[in-house]
């Protein structure tokens, strides 16, 4: 049997700076930007329905947070300000997206260019 998953201790959301601040009950922390996470949704809409479908957001640098909706003691649901909102973002999930913030950004910055489009963080 693994470990158990690490489990959020507190969830902030700070609309000015568009941040979604996530602290873990095994101490990590996280400021998880807005567009990061309407990028990374784990929505049908962006990952698709299996590998190579993936759908490249384009356009979300302005992107907000709405609200931030707990669903039942596993995940939450992030309603942005573009309308998106079928994304359920599990506890292990935002970890990953925390762990992997740094690697999953350049990944999406480099597929943005190949698109011809450039990130005003670019």
């Amino acid at each position: 049997m693994s470990e158990a998953e690490p489990t959020p201790t507190s969830i902030n959301l700070h609309r000015k700076s568009r941040m979604l601040s996530i602290s873990f009950d095994d101490g990590s922390a996280f400021d998880l930007p807005c567009e990061y996470l309407r990028v990374y949704s784990p929505s049908a809409e962006v990952r698709g329905h299996g590998p190579g479908q993936e759908t490249l957001q384009i356009g979300k640098e302005e992107v907000n947070i709405n609200e931030v909706e707990q669903v039942g003691r596993y995940a939450v649901k992030l309603v942005f300000s573009d309308g998106h909102d079928s994304g359920m973002y599990s506890w292990e999930y935002l970890y990953e997206l925390g762990m992997n913030q740094s690697s999953y950004w350049q990944d999406y910055l480099s597929r943005l260019e190949k698109a011809g489009h450039r990130s005003k963080e670019s």
